[in-house]
This record gives C-alpha cells, structure tokens and sequence, in this order.
C-alpha cells in the first residue's frame, strides 16, 4: 500500500524502473479519460486502428512502386480527362480533392451548431457534408469506370507496372467505402436531429439522453478522418 500511494503521488522512491514504471503512472491517472464519453473514446481507438491499416496500405504501394523494375505509369497521363479536345492532367482528381476538403468545413460547423442544440442548422450542414461525400463517391466510381475501361485491371494496365492497378483499386476502394459509410452515417444522425430525437429523449440507437448532441461530434471525428486520410493519398498516389 505504501508503495502505491508513493507511485501516486510521485516521489521517486516509489517509481518502478523503466517501463513498468511508465504503466504504472498510466494505470494510476485518474485523470486522463475521466472526462471523456466511451462513445468519443472508442472513435479515437477505431480510428488509430484505421490509422494503422491505411498506413499499411501506404507503404505497401511505396514498396511495390520502387521496388519494381518496370517502369511505373504516369500519374498525370493516367488520371487525365479530354476536355475541349485537350487531356487535363488530375482535373478530375482536383475536384475530389476540393469537394472533400470543402466537406471538413460544413462537418466543423454542424458540430459547432450541434451543441449551440441548433438542430435545423445542424442537420442541414450535415445533409450538405453527406452531398459533398456522395458526390466525391460518384466521381471516385466514373474514375474508376473510366480507368476499367481503358484497360485497368488488379493484374495489369496498358501504361506500366502491373502493381499499379491492384495498388490503386485497393487503396482509393478502401478510402471509398469508408466515405460511403460516412453518408449513409451522416444522413440517419441528421435525420435524428431534425425530427428532434436528441430534445425529446426519444429511444434509439446514440439518443438516450436529452439535448446531448456529442455524437454530431463523433461523426465529425470520423470524417475529418476521412478526409486527411484522402489528403495522404493524393500526395503519395496521384503526385508522386
């Protein structure tokens, strides 16, 4: 008992050495997660895992581009669109990118709304965050039909490195489904908080207490997440 009420309060006599020491202060912290609701905690952890698998999915393309011997294809060539007769390299790419970004910043005020408990603002930055994504998905799909037709396949493509195909769909899938996961989310939060579920205490799924709107918040979370996953995959997938 001495021992620990000496961990506690911090005097050295007391300290494990090493990293039995540094679990020790960790487990003793009665402060460090008091505050935090196991709803925001467990988006933290979900979303380090995530962190942890697209950097796996980075690195594994970083390998497979420049460990191959055969020239890797053209990013700029690849990803160009015909306008006016004239090929513009990642227009399209751009324009995601925009949208995407944008989608940040209509999440940040829903959040900012949500817990002023404006729920007709809120739920309309949320619909308009939710039509920025479904739109970065529709033109991640003719992206994507674009590129199968020209001949992209997980196995090869007309322009290089056979890598290149199974290293783009896997790595711009993922981040997809993730986004569409994120409207769909979007689009049954703000539905709750339109209709008032969040002020009347209604039962369901995120709304068993009255005027809390902290998982506007953990949506947020999520698709700013999202969104600089995506800032990492265009810089290493379609700039390099």
């Amino acid at each position: 008992m001495a021992e620990t009420v000496l961990t506690n309060t911090g005097q050295g006599a007391g300290r494990l050495p090493g990293w039995q020491g540094i679990a020790a202060d960790w487990a003793s912290d009665q402060r460090a997660f008091k505050n935090v609701s196991w709803g925001k905690a467990m988006m933290w952890i979900f979303l380090l895992s995530d962190t942890f698998i697209f950097s796996c999915f980075l690195l594994s393309y970083m390998t497979a581009r420049m460990s191959t011997t055969v020239p890797w294809p053209n990013p700029s060539e690849v990803f160009a669109l015909n306008l006016g007769g004239k090929d513009v390299p990642l227009i399209l790419i751009a324009i995601m990118t925009f949208v995407l970004i944008s989608s940040s910043g209509t999440m940040a005020m829903a959040v900012n709304f949500g817990y002023r408990r404006d729920r007709v603002r809120t739920a309309i930055l949320m619909l308009v965050t939710a039509a920025f994504g479904a739109t970065f998905v529709g033109m991640q799909a003719f992206e994507w039909t674009k590129l199968i037709m020209e001949g992209v396949r997980p196995w090869g493509n007309p322009w290089g490195a056979a890598q290149f195909g199974s290293c783009f769909f896997m790595i711009t899938g993922f981040h997809g489904t993730h986004v569409t996961i994120g409207v769909i989310f979007l689009i049954a939060i703000a539905r709750k908080v339109l209709r008032g579920d969040f002020d009347v205490e209604r039962r369901g799924f995120f709304t068993s207490r009255r005027g809390y709107y902290e998982i506007v918040e953990i949506t947020g979370l999520y698709w700013h997440f999202v969104d600089l996953v995506w800032v990492f995959i265009f810089a290493f997938f379609y700039l390099w």
